[in-house]
């Protein structure tokens, strides 16, 4: 999870300080998102989808390829690095440390990854679709951590602190799940010799950030000059082996020492914090306010097409699938997962909130977006029907989730909004 920052006062520290919060990840998404749809569907069309398949990359090295591609497999192996990051200082010293904690979330994310796969096969099979239909399978079972905790953040400011870990606990895992499901499903062939010079680079850069861990963070050139190139070569290689790039990010993100018991507050850096929140405190702007806005903007750019174009998005049972996958599949599957884990094992739903709460976060959780987007495109390449119709549904499931869960959850926070002003601390519940 992402940490909350404070950062000296100081030219240029407010808009750093802007773009490290939760929330601007989401803002930037949407923001790029709208943009993508209003370029693809204008006068402009012509220059958008220009720019957005101009092949560019350095000459004679075979890595020329759109400005697309370059966003989903370049850009965003930083956004996957900082998930990577996450990912590991759960595992070391966060929710996902104590499984018996864990558990509860752990499930429920898989409920919510299995159920929109499997009524995404569901609506394709009994409507006779393409055989290359069902390969979007995945598409709805990833939820958009940043546009969700946004939500969550705008419309239950005053819910309990055990509803957003219980979010953001489920995104992680979540987003542990895509990362799996793009290594393996998507991997058609891996040539084991580029695997293997990665992982002699991965390795180095876990000695360098074990062994020089205080140096790197005292000197902040010493990240660009050393572990830049280090990662960029990794990629590179992972590139290269067939296994899609943004997994590099991910394993890199692994590879950074995570101290027990860092601080959760980030008001300068400092030794003590440790290098993993370190790199988290100066890489996440770049990542919420350039990587997320710039692959938004070159992924959800689709020309409707008018009426007719919207009818045939509406009938093509690939979109229908992720609709239903990400406004139906989700909360069934993270509400029924949760209740069936209460009510038969010894994992215990929280008692600061109710399962009427937990309903209305379900919804949220069915926001799709970032990885969403990108398995689409893996599914089935950049510019086909499928694809277009898949995002279609991916924005449409995405913005119906929202809006039911926001509908759902706002009544509950005015209600512990007035606890909270009555003196009654709905965190303490237990």
């Amino acid at each position: 999870m992402s940490t909350d920052t404070q950062t000296p006062s100081g030219p240029g520290s407010s808009i750093t300080a802007f773009l490290r919060r939760d929330t601007t990840g989401g803002l930037f998404l949407l923001i790029a998102m709208l943009l993508a749809l209003v370029l693809a569907n204008s006068p402009w069309s012509e220059f958008y989808f220009g720019v957005r398949d101009a092949e560019v990359g350095p000459p004679l090295t075979g890595l020329q390829h759109t400005v697309a591609h370059w966003s989903a497999d370049g850009l965003l192996a930083l956004f996957f690095f900082l998930t990577g990051l996450e990912l590991k200082t759960e595992f070391v010293d966060g929710e996902l440390h104590n499984i018996r904690k864990a558990i509860l979330p752990v499930v429920a994310a898989a409920g919510g990854v299995l159920v929109p796969a499997l009524i995404f096969l569901g609506v394709n099979l009994a409507s006779g679709g393409e055989a290359s239909a069902l390969h979007g399978w995945a598409v709805p079972t990833a939820t958009d951590i940043a546009f969700a905790v946004s939500v969550l953040a705008v419309v239950g400011s005053s819910l309990p602190v055990a509803m957003r870990t219980f979010l953001l606990t489920l995104a992680v895992v979540d987003d542990l799940i895509a990362i799996l499901i793009i290594a393996f499903v998507y991997t058609e062939s891996v040539k084991v010799g580029f695997l293997g010079g990665a992982a002699v680079l991965l390795a180095l850069f876990w000695f360098l950030t074990h062994k020089y861990m205080a140096w790197f963070m005292h000197k902040k050139w010493a990240a660009w000059v050393i572990l830049l190139p280090i990662g960029l070569v990794t990629w590179w290689l992972v590139y290269e082996s067939g296994i899609h790039a943004t997994i590099a990010g991910v394993l890199l993100g692994f590879m950074v020492p995570v101290l027990k018991q860092e601080p959760r507050v980030i008001r300068e850096e400092d030794p003590r914090m440790g290098l993993a929140p370190t790199l988290e405190h100066r890489f996440r702007p770049l990542s919420n306010g350039i990587v997320i806005p710039v692959f938004a903007f070159f992924s959800a750019g689709v020309a409707v097409g008018g009426l007719s174009g919207i009818k045939d998005a509406a009938m093509d049972p690939v979109s229908l699938g992720i609709v239903a996958g990400l406004v139906l599949g989700k909360p069934i599957g993270i509400f029924g997962a949760s209740w069936l884990m209460d009510r038969f094992t010894s994992a215990e739903k929280d008692k600061d909130y109710t399962w009427f709460d937990m309903f209305g976060m379900t919804f949220v959780a069915g926001i799709g977006f970032t990885v969403s987007l990108l398995v689409a495109e893996l599914s089935f390449g950049e510019g086909s029907p499928h694809s277009d119709h898949a995002k279609v549904g991916i924005l449409c499931g995405s913005f119906l989730a929202a809006l039911i869960g926001a509908a759902l959850v706002a009544p509950r926070n005015a209600k512990y909004k007035k606890m909270r002003a009555a003196g009654e601390d709905p965190d303490t519940l237990d």
